[in-house]
């Protein structure tokens, strides 16, 4: 099968799930374009305009399916290439747009959520990573449209939700490794983007009130960081030191140490605000870690109420209960509840996505 994959903002998570597909599916031939994860509002509205007339040779092959993320201003790139209109086209949803936290610095527009509602009524099938993600996008599409004044035709929610089927971004095999725990203190990892949708407050308040427990812990801080960093971080890094927790710091360069790392480590947490799968999450657990999440977002579907702690009211205190906990079992050498994941890999997802692209 001859696929044409399109991926207009080429965030990390989304190169994953790209490179993903064309390593394990080798036997079709994959054609892509994609462009850099940056510019954001430009990026999903000039994405047709950059490649309808800066790749016309390679839209106009014959393609057997076109495979494009949400960012894909999928509308206006089958206007300027008819061509692909005629195509079965599958529409990947990492994220939505109905869904994001606000931090009170974005542009208030309506225009990404409204991409969301046209490429998910154009595509033949409307794929998404988590149920969360489909019924987020599903709940806030039929509020948006709602509010608009008038001429805005029935059955429009209806029409993607029959279309829409949830078939997780899968893991490599190189994640799933064994546990390799030290003695010590109970060591957390903290994998995450550096940005305010991630929950740094919520760790720094977290770190704090154990500290004043006195609960015995290690702490990595690692994951992608940016040019702009939250504050939090700055008040974090020297409350660790102070007490001799301070584990790893800041990105971690090498692939091979950052898998060492998730083996040594008994727990990864989550302070997410806003998480459609949680990649980095599951990667951890692949490697040996249990998991310490908040009971919203995709981390019910993916993990049991033990490994959940309270979200909302009183969330920061449930969070130090449960580390608490846990510290108190490492200590009395009981085992951590590690769930398995092994459902996500690409050896059991390989099927699951090829029915995905073979759907008419």
């Amino acid at each position: 099968m001859k696929i044409l994959l399109l991926s207009a903002y080429d965030a990390v998570s989304h190169r994953y799930w790209r490179e993903g597909l064309v390593e394990y599916f080798p036997e079709h031939q994959w054609t892509q374009l994609t462009l850099p994860p940056r510019y954001f509002s430009w990026r999903i509205r000039g994405n047709s305009l950059s490649w309808a007339f800066g790749e016309q040779a390679l839209l106009n092959q014959a393609y057997d399916r076109v495979l494009a993320t949400s960012m894909v201003d999928l509308t206006a790139l089958r206007g300027f290439v008819p061509a692909l209109a005629r195509i079965p086209t599958l529409v990947y949803f990492h994220e939505n747009q109905f869904d994001y936290p606000a931090s009170g610095n974005e542009y208030q527009s309506v225009e990404p959520r409204i991409l969301n509602i046209y490429n998910a009524l154009c595509a033949d099938r409307v794929l998404f990573n988590s149920a969360y993600n489909r019924d987020t996008l599903l709940e806030g599409a039929a509020r948006l449209l709602k509010k608009l004044p008038d001429q805005v035709p029935p059955g429009l929610i209806e029409s993607i939700r029959a279309r829409a089927r949830v078939v997780p971004v899968p893991l490599p095999q190189s994640v799933f490794l064994p546990a390799q725990a030290q003695p010590g203190p109970l060591e957390l990892v903290w994998n995450h983007r550096w940005e305010f949708d991630k929950g740094p407050d919520l760790l720094l308040a977290a770190v704090t009130e154990l500290q004043r427990r006195y609960v015995p812990f290690k702490l990595h801080v690692v994951g992608q960081r940016f040019r702009s960093v939250p504050a939090a971080f700055a008040q974090l890094k020297p409350l660790l030191r102070d007490r001799g927790q301070l584990g790893c710091w800041g990105p971690v360069e090498s692939v091979a140490e950052y898998r060492q790392l998730l083996q040594r480590c008994d727990v990864v947490l989550s302070t997410a605000l806003h998480d459609f799968q949680g990649i980095s999450v599951l990667e951890a657990v692949a490697a040996g870690c249990s998991p310490l999440v908040p009971d919203r977002l995709a981390y019910p579907e993916l993990f049991p109420e033990s490994c959940r702690y309270r979200a909302g009211e009183g969330e920061i205190m449930a969070l130090v209960e449960k580390v608490s906990q846990l510290a108190q079992m490492k200590a009395s050498g009981d085992r951590l509840p590690v769930p398995d994941v092994s459902q996500l890999g690409w050896p059991v997802m390989k099927a699951v996505w090829q029915s995905a692209l073979s759907a008419n």
